[in-house]
């Protein structure tokens, strides 16, 4: 029987198994597991083995004495651990052939895995969909950015409704740096499976890489109550995770990753970012056409599930509860059809600042590195630099400018500053001249 425990962060969690049928797999897959395990760790306490394996000490001393009546454990007879209250268990020369035999067919082993079923119900009790940011969730995630007053007017409802959301505009404005705020302003947790099961095959989801472990759920195995876990051992509290990637995506990432010589499978990178946030940045710039990129998503974005492929070719469809951010420096005319364009949901240009919002960014990167602002030099930047390249700032300009004046004046050995002639310096290095090079 599952209990319902107490929603942490809003988020309700997966109730801690109390039987082995609550835990949705096989017996034999779980005892294979396990033998697999201890083959390849060579763990011994009952205690240990429940760590590794996630799950409840009760439920690991279980399925421990379901091997033991098949004579594939068996107990040394010594009692060892905390306080020498565990019996130690080792494998038989039966449990290791069994061992060997199941990593011929799969060399997973560790945490046991989620059932697909459980997996969906639990994206569902946390989806990203769910989700209220207020504007100001998102003042405080970006306060550090100066921002054109109606951005956050047009951000708020693109994120609270958990759509897909394209940002497009020159290059240096912003749009990573807005991207990576949208995800700072989720302050909440979810519950990360670390591998799901169907059709007999496992596919590792937790990824270190990208999950960012809060919190996860042991037993104590001196406590009088075996039963302490606080949820399903098999599952990781997350910050919402996040992926981005940039002109490094293919399309094969976005399917299953199977490991030929291991017969193991990886999540797609669509998958553990579920119950979070898919950043595409620098679309234009993959190998694959954004066309492509955008048609393989049509199925995922229009209906909420993704369909991913077994090596047997058998297909199965999970969740595809994801806020996915496109982010290009291209016009969308050009890189997308009119098609394509209706299932993005959101369109929200990106512009450079104007020169009051560009000065308070020069003024406050600044401040930040220790540099006195100079009038002469501002008034030699607006006047005299920015008129020929009619007069269009960018969000990067300032912080670029004001290092390369760092920069020189480290090596000239004079003290930081800015003045007229720093700025020219400065802005030399900041284009490059259309010009003829003789080979």
């Amino acid at each position: 029987m599952n209990i319902t425990l107490p929603t942490r962060n809003g988020v309700e969690p997966p109730p801690g198994p109390r039987r082995m049928e609550d835990l949705g797999i096989s017996p034999v897959m779980m005892r294979d597991i396990l033998l697999k395990t201890m083959f390849r760790t060579n763990l011994s306490l009952p205690s240990d083995i429940a760590r590794v394996v996630c799950l409840p000490l009760q439920l690991a001393q279980e399925l421990l004495d379901l091997a033991r009546g098949q004579k594939l454990v068996e107990a040394t007879g010594n009692l060892i651990g905390q306080g020498g209250n565990e019996v130690a268990f080792q494998l038989t020369d039966g449990g290791r052939a069994r061992a060997l035999d199941a990593l011929a067919q799969s060399e997973y082993y560790g945490a046991m895995p989620v059932p697909l079923d459980a997996y969906k119900a639990q994206v569902k009790r946390q989806s990203i969909r769910d989700i209220r940011l207020s504007r100001e969730d998102l003042q405080r995630a970006m306060g550090h950015l100066i921002l054109p007053p109606d951005l956050l007017s047009n951000l708020g409802p693109a994120v609270t409704s958990g759509r897909s959301v394209l940002f497009y505009g020159p290059p240096g404005n912003g749009k990573s740096a807005i991207s990576n705020g949208i995800r700072d302003a989720m302050r909440d947790k979810i519950y990360v499976p670390r591998a799901v099961e169907y059709g007999g095959q496992v596919i590792t989801v937790y990824d270190p890489i990208v999950h960012s472990s809060a919190e996860e759920s042991t037993d104590d195995p001196n406590s009088l109550r075996r039963t302490s876990n606080r949820f399903d051992n098999r599952y990781v509290l997350c910050e919402r995770p996040t992926v981005i990637t940039g002109g490094e995506l293919s399309l094969d990432m976005l399917d299953l990753a199977y490991n030929p010589v291991s017969r193991t499978y990886q999540a797609s990178l669509q998958m553990k970012a579920t119950g979070g946030i898919f950043i595409i940045d620098d679309l234009g710039r993959q190998a694959d056409p954004p066309q492509k990129i955008v048609n393989r998503w049509i199925v995922p974005l229009e209906e909420s599930r993704d369909i991913l492929t077994l090596q047997s070719g058998e297909k199965f469809t999970v969740p595809f509860d994801t806020l996915v951010i496109f982010s290009t420096n291209f016009h969308p005319n050009e890189i997308f059809d009119g098609a394509a364009l209706r299932r993005i949901f959101f369109k929200i240009k990106i512009d450079g600042p104007g020169q009051e919002n560009f000065l308070k960014i020069f003024a406050m990167v600044a401040r930040k590195k220790g540099i006195a602002l100079d009038e002469s030099a501002l008034l030699h930047l607006l006047k005299v630099k920015y008129p020929t390249i009619n007069n269009i700032f960018a969000n990067y300009q300032p912080v670029y400018l004001i290092d390369q004046m760092i920069s020189v004046c480290d090596f000239e050995g004079i003290p930081r500053q800015m003045t007229p002639e720093l700025i020219d310096r400065a802005w030399s290095n900041m284009f490059v001249k259309d010009e003829v090079i003789l080979k």
